[in-house]
């Protein structure tokens, strides 16, 4: 089935800080997939990955290639994120591929739809004008993602594979990337400030009941 192809939707009005992930966030990413259950990582993945593969993919992410985008909780936790693959061969340049995956916990608010709209600013950005999603066609959620941004899909079996056309970079979407990747910063920031803060308020609670502890004993 070929569904004919359309502009890109406008982006959601939903605030959601994404910023880009760098090696630094490796370990969340891992996290992150690792955290997926059975029939996620199937959907993911295009089979039922092992913690030893996932683990091998989070290794081989190259981030000076590709560009990794992500949501975090006020935990610091990775609940969503996406993966945006540049081809390597030169024919290909202006080609990019989504992947996108987010907890259980944390579906139904439109964080997979918010890390597309995120991705194809910056493949336009950065000169993409095709962008390729391949799923399986039983992961409806990732086909409804590209339906509703106008993708072309075209159905074999349990595989279907989308394309958008992107048009050309703007002002106006060179700006947007840029606010939208600094407030996501500045959110990360503010929330790894209450986290450490939170973590110090811990240790020191676990300290003075120590001591109250302590005491008591001595007062035996």
């Amino acid at each position: 089935m070929v569904d004919s192809p359309q502009q890109a939707s406008p982006a959601s009005p939903v605030v959601v800080p994404i910023r880009s992930l760098g090696p630094g966030h490796r370990d969340r990413i891992a996290a992150h997939l690792l955290a997926l259950d059975a029939d996620d990582r199937y959907l993911r993945f295009g089979y039922l990955a092992t913690d030893e593969q996932i683990e091998r993919y989070v290794a081989g992410l190259d981030f000076d290639r590709d560009d990794i985008f992500g949501v975090y909780n006020r935990k610091l936790e990775l609940i969503a994120m996406a993966h945006l693959a540049f081809s390597s061969d030169a024919q290909h340049s202006s080609c990019g591929e989504f992947g996108v995956s987010v907890l259980k916990k944390a579906r139904g608010r439109g964080y997979g739809s918010r890390l597309f709209e995120r991705a194809v600013i910056h493949a336009r950005n950065e000169g993409v004008d095709l962008m390729f999603i391949h799923a399986l066609t039983e992961n409806r959620a990732m086909l409804k993602i590209a339906t509703n941004a106008g993708a072309t899909l075209e159905r074999a079996g349990s595989e279907t594979d989308a394309y958008l056309r992107l048009p050309p970079a703007t002002l106006d979407s060179r700006m947007s990337e840029m606010v939208e990747e600094q407030v996501a910063r500045t959110d990360y920031r503010l929330k790894s400030q209450a986290h450490s803060f939170r973590q110090f308020l811990s240790g020191l609670q676990d300290v003075r009941r120590g001591v109250r502890e302590g005491r008591h004993k001595s007062g035996q």
